[in-house]
């Protein structure tokens, strides 16, 4: 330790500390300019000098690099100190354009605010100043060069927290100016993320937005969680007359005060969007047309239909999804709606086609099927990343900038994907697999480890089962025939498989390219496999971790919102858990299992299924095979849709019912590690639009079960008492300061229980871990002559899903607007199609129009798609084949056929 004087305070830090870390430790705070934290400081700006006297030596220098010394005397307000503060300040004032009236930045500016301090109006340096023209090409911000101090912030951020390198310091002297090194902003990598204007201290880099409001005019900033990925970012919201005018990054566990584009520009326009369902919708049978009603007339229609349906077919008629984008009240408050009126165990949520094999796959071999990590844990302590068919620079970009980030401090990374996604041209090793061959991989890693004699025997021996029996079966699965399956290098997966078993620390991290085939939830399991076998689980750095997709897509089925499951995964097999929740609930419950949501439409065709209420799901677009969506849709005799907008779903309801969106209500998301996060309300839409749990509630009384009115919290309350894993979270718990804005992960028992950040340390939830025996097994559609190219679907990063709420950011839009495909170069050549040509798809199931980009993204023979886009939705084309386990369909194979417009 080190004993030092700071104005007067002694203080004592750890030797290595930097003044401006011990002053900040006695409460005192040094302006800086450039300086970020966790970085090694760029000391440029030189603002934050200070005087320092030890042995009789008196100098001035950089807090931010000058570390501590014992003895050492420091001033940061002495003369000296002001006079070389003010005399940096008037020389970056001195080629700074002083507009502050009409500077987007007035009033959140820290030069400004620095030269008041001071006392500095004007610079005593006359002369030319430089600069350059302002460059607004960016979609979401512009960057003023007569405005940049050159601190370097954005820069550093965008090189080393971002990870991204989009951007540097160009020129020298007087012309050195911020750009891409390419020309104009536009036309270089930067993702619009938005991080470095956060980091700018002036006004030269500034949100477009920003032009509408002053810092100064902002009523009240809202902390809550982000709604689009599962990610679990917060933000503040920026309130101005009522509206929502901006966003803010907040330093959260998961996201450490990053955001992406999403995140930053496409979370609050739909909230305000003039398309907002506002009234309860009936549609006019004779018209086919929809027609305001009052609330009494909507809610008294969908009870009085729901139960003449139930008295007439029985419970096992009806069916109710719940919205994985909503709040956990909203949905625990769904799939007791759907129990205890309804009758049945027919509820669902949209993990059923995305992440529903995890849940499954991670509980049959580990005891719980979630993430076992935290995002901070493996990007910041591996040596080594496993990364399976997960692309998280798009689909979760914040997990991405945190993953460039452990690869920029020497981690390795080993990406398993299909497709040279970002993250490929960072990776030590990438495996180009074969979409569908999953199982085979991870068997071929296995039978390498077990060759090579790297797998923990002592682990294996004390903590798991069935290792004998995968072991046999892994022995078929050499590096040649693995490398002859996956259309992959055999030297290649031997270094592979040799470097994840080595490393200290290393976990696997995967997402829907592993889950969305018809053997989604053996893949799962070959995850865990590979894990188990060298003992990387319930330990730092390690472990098997899903990114999950949507905001809440665990919380939904942390809630209930499952056929088999009521909330905490208790099994509604066991009579002792229906026993439960019937005396929780005060109601006779239904103890057989209902249908998953992928079985439900076919069960609405067959004529089985009558009624089916939907809360915040669009199918019609998310689902495979979207003819045979809409034919269930179709075929049933009552539909209901709780929706903020005019959906493709929703234009088959029989009525429509106006909920509200995340930034009008309280409530809880539980993000992609478990970590249940609060989500507040900022604002309140004009209209006659209701929140969600109080139409709910509404419903169950007039369906004739006696719910009391319960707020979001009280709701909370409830899940808690009949949850054990959320038996310690309450929203007063998640507001207060014990908690401090980070959240709480499950398993959080007591009250008094601080969460559970790693899983299965010491002993898995189901005891031991089970080795599950897989065998790779081809997808149900394979490539032939009629349809010879194989088709994968996917996100991208400026649209979530449906486009529901990105689709209102007119700047997304325009950057990425419209469908396409992406073809292999040999391929196209053979079919004649260049890049950009308009191209026609077809599989057994559909056509549609798209637009070819043509290259070496995907492999000969292959091709990819999102499904954001109704100019051409993949999933008219895609394959409803199932998993046995889970009924999670395969996505990511199925055969079309493509041909030149």
């Amino acid at each position: 330790m080190v004993h030092v004087m700071i104005d007067g305070i002694p203080v004592e830090v750890e030797k290595g500390t930097t003044v401006l870390h011990a002053a900040k430790k006695a409460g005192i705070e040094i302006p800086t300019l450039c300086y970020i934290e966790d970085l090694i400081p760029d000391g440029s700006c030189r603002l934050c000098v200070v005087e320092v006297k030890n042995n009789g030596r008196t100098k001035i220098d950089t807090s931010c690099t000058l570390q501590v010394s014992e003895g050492d005397e420091i001033f940061t307000r002495s003369e000296k100190v002001r006079q070389s503060r003010k005399q940096t300040l008037d020389l970056l004032l001195s080629d700074h354009n002083v507009h502050c009236f009409s500077c987007e930045a007035n009033g959140d500016c820290k030069l400004q605010e620095y030269a008041f301090e001071y006392g500095l109006e004007t610079t005593s340096y006359e002369g030319q100043k430089s600069g350059g023209e302002v460059d607004d090409t960016n979609k979401f911000f512009t960057y003023d060069p007569s405005l940049c101090i050159l601190c370097h912030r954005c820069v550093n951020t965008c090189n080393y927290i971002v990870g991204r390198g989009a951007i540097e310091t160009m020129e020298r002297g007087f012309q050195s100016v911020i750009g891409n090194g390419e020309g104009q902003w536009k036309d270089g990598i930067c993702e619009s993320c938005g991080n470095c204007v956060q980091a700018c201290p002036t006004g030269a880099l500034s949100m477009k937005r920003r032009k509408k409001y002053r810092t100064y005019q902002v009523e009240k900033k809202v902390l809550t969680t982000c709604p689009h990925c599962a990610t679990g970012c917060q933000y503040y919201l920026l309130v101005k007359d009522g509206k929502i005018v901006d966003t803010e990054a907040y330093n959260g566990p998961s996201n450490k005060g990053l955001l992406c584009v999403k995140g930053r520009s496409g979370s609050f326009d739909f909230v305000h969007h003039p398309s907002r369902i506002t009234d309860p919708l009936i549609k006019n049978k004779e018209t086919g047309e929809f027609e305001k009603a009052t609330w009494d007339e909507a809610l008294d229609l969908v009870a009085s239909k729901f139960m003449e349906i139930k008295k007439k077919y029985g419970s096992e008629s009806l069916a109710g999804f719940a919205c994985s984008r909503s709040p956990n009240e909203d949905i625990y408050m769904v799939q007791k709606m759907v129990r205890t009126c309804f009758g049945t165990n027919n509820t669902d949520n949209c993990a059923r086609v995305c992440h529903s094999a995890s849940v499954a796959g991670l509980a049959m071999t580990l005891g719980s099927g979630a993430m076992t990590n935290p995002i901070e844990d493996i990007t910041k302590k591996p040596d080594v990343i496993m990364l399976v068919g997960s692309n998280p620079e798009e689909a979760h970009p914040v997990v991405g900038m945190q993953i460039r980030q452990a690869v920029q401090r020497g981690c390795k990374l080993i990406v398993v994907d299909p497709r040279d996604i970002g993250l490929a041209k960072h990776a030590d090793i990438h495996l180009k697999l074969k979409p569908g061959t999953n199982v085979a991989f991870a068997n071929g890693i296995m039978n390498v480890i077990i060759s090579e004699g790297l797998q923990d025997e002592k682990f294996i021996a004390e903590r798991t089962e069935g290792y004998e029996k995968i072991k046999e079966i892994v022995k078929d699965y050499t590096p040649e025939k693995v490398a002859e399956i996956c259309h992959i290098d055999a030297e290649d997966l031997k270094k592979a498989a040799i470097m994840y078993a080595k490393a200290k620390m290393a976990p696997i991290i995967y997402c829907l390219g592993v889950t969305e085939h018809s053997t989604g939830t053996e893949g799962v399991m070959s995850m865990s496999n590979m894990a188990l076998l060298v003992g990387k689980l319930g330990r730092e750095g390690c472990g098997v971790n899903p990114l999950r997709g949507q905001n809440n897509v665990q919380g939904a089925c942390d809630m209930g919102a499952s056929p088999t499951d009521f909330p905490g995964y208790q099994k509604v097999a066991n009579p002792e858990v229906v026993a439960k929740f019937e005396k929780a609930w005060n109601t006779k419950l239904n103890p057989n299992p209902g249908l998953h949501a992928t079985d439900v439409f076919p069960a609405a065709i067959k004529g089985d299924i009558k009624g089916l209420y939907i809360y915040g799901e669009d199918p019609v677009v998310t689902d495979p095979d979207t003819h045979h969506i809409i034919k269930a849709l179709e075929s049933l005799d009552f539909f209901v849709i709780q929706e903020l907008f005019m959906t493709e779903t929703a234009q088959y309801a029989d009525v429509i019912l106006p909920g509200v969106s995340y930034a009008e209500k309280e409530g809880t998301f539980t993000n992609t590690e478990r970590r249940v996060q609060r989500v507040r309300k900022a604002v309140t839409i004009p209209g006659n639009a209701r929140l969600d749990t109080d139409i709910i509630i509404d419903l169950m009384n007039r369906m004739g079960y006696p719910q009391p009115h319960l707020t979001a919290a009280e709701i909370m309350d409830e899940i808690a008492s009949v949850t054990p894993s959320f038996g310690g979270i309450s929203h007063a718990r998640l507001d207060s300061e014990e908690v401090g804005g980070r959240g709480l992960q499950w398993p959080c028992p007591t009250k008094d229980h601080p969460g559970t950040p790693i899983m299965h340390v010491g002993k898995f939830a189901r005891g031991l871990g089970w080795f599950y025996p897989a065998e790779y097994v081809p997808s149900a559609e394979l490539p032939d002559e009629e349809y010879p190219i194989i088709l994968m679907t996917g996100r991208i990063l400026y649209h979530y899903t449906t486009r529901a709420m990105t689709g209102k950011t007119e700047e997304l839009m325009e950057i990425e607007g419209h469908s396409f495909i992406e073809i292999n170069e040999e391929d196209a050549a053979e079919l004649g199609i260049q890049n950009g040509d308009k191209v026609r798809l077809t599989s057994r199931r559909g056509q549609i129009e798209s637009t070819a980009r043509v290259g070496t993204k995907v492999s000969k023979g292959e091709s990819w798609m999102p499904f954001h886009f109704p100019d051409g939705n993949a999933n008219w084309l895609t394959n409803a084949a199932l998993d046995k386990y889970a009924r999670i369909p395969e996505y990511k194979v199925c055969a079309i056929r493509i041909e030149k417009a």
